[in-house]
């Protein structure tokens, strides 16, 4: 979690930082000189309704300055590669940051499940070697080299068993019962590395997409004040490098969310293994325990 706040952090100031920088106002293009009407009255007669039909010309000579204008500001490409290298410095670096988070929550997935798997397979083992074992001794022989929570859970037990040697039964099960539990525990939280990096990314990924799509429909309207120009096709891929980034984020998020649900499953159900585990060393150990007490109750009863 604290790694995931640093790289959350970091973010934060380059993106303040590429804010800053890009606020350098653009130069307002020159608008073109009107020309000069250089024609001149043919008669003083009034002329005929055919001679006035050049002056609906004037707009129409406008409208073709303009085009090569609106063009000129348009990109030739826009599939997603072409409105990446068309965005502005700090959408790109929005991209690139949920990119990196999306690699990232697949990366934690890969790993994770193969862990999750080994571990309750592991588990699995180990818990089928207990219930056929008839005391920790023997369980001790088959399992004491293992490397999995349920054999560490049972080395525990034998471990306290050996370092008293006439305990009192009920005082040896309460700290053998202490010393699992802190063992569940610390497994458990082994197990869940990583969660809080994906629920990290699950819970701000669509919020930095949207801080990219913001960015650059801010741009956009921008642009449409220099250009001087109230059209659509000035404005449009603008807002769809920015739109882009908000895909992003949810291509980013959405897969963080499902993974973690689907861990949080997992890890639940190998907790449970591990306290089937702590519950099997416990009635091998009250086995023991009343084996030790069968001659003392013998020799008191003599």
């Amino acid at each position: 979690m604290r790694v995931a706040l640093a790289l959350l952090g970091i973010v934060a100031v380059v993106l303040f930082v590429a804010a800053a920088w890009a606020q350098t106002p653009a130069p307002a293009p020159s608008s073109p000189a009107p020309q000069a009407s250089t024609t001149a009255p043919v008669a003083s007669q009034p002329a005929a309704p055919a001679a006035q039909t050049p002056e609906p010309t004037a707009p129409a000579a406008a409208a073709s300055e303009t085009r090569p204008e609106i063009s000129a500001l348009l990109p030739r490409d826009l599939s997603p590669w072409g409105m990446f290298l068309g965005a502005d410095i700090v959408v790109k670096i929005v991209m690139l940051g949920l990119v990196f988070a999306s690699f990232v929550t697949w990366t934690v997935c890969v790993a994770k499940y193969w862990e999750l798997w080994t571990a309750a397979r592991k588990a699995r083992q180990a818990l089928a070697v207990l219930n056929e074992a008839r005391s920790l001794g023997e369980a001790h022989q088959r399992l004491g080299r293992g490397t999995d929570a349920v054999a560490q859970l049972l080395r525990t037990a034998v471990q306290e068993v050996q370092q008293s040697p006439h305990p009192d039964p009920e005082s040896l099960k309460e700290r053998v019962s202490w010393l699992l539990e802190r063992i569940e525990a610390a497994s458990t939280r082994r197990i869940g590395r990583g969660m809080g990096l994906l629920a990290t990314i699950g819970a701000t990924g669509p919020f930095v997409g949207l801080f990219g799509t913001v960015w650059g429909i801010m741009n956009s309207f921008i642009g449409i004040s220099n250009a001087h120009t109230t059209n659509l096709a000035v404005v449009a891929p603008g807002i769809a490098e920015a739109l882009l980034a908000t895909a992003l984020g949810l291509v980013a998020a959405i897969p963080a969310v499902v993974i973690y649900n689907v861990f949080s499953r997992s890890i639940g159900g190998y907790r449970a293994l591990l306290g089937d585990g702590s519950a099997l060393v416990m009635r091998l150990l009250s086995r023991d325990c009343d084996r030790m007490s069968a001659p003392i109750a013998r020799a008191a009863a003599e």
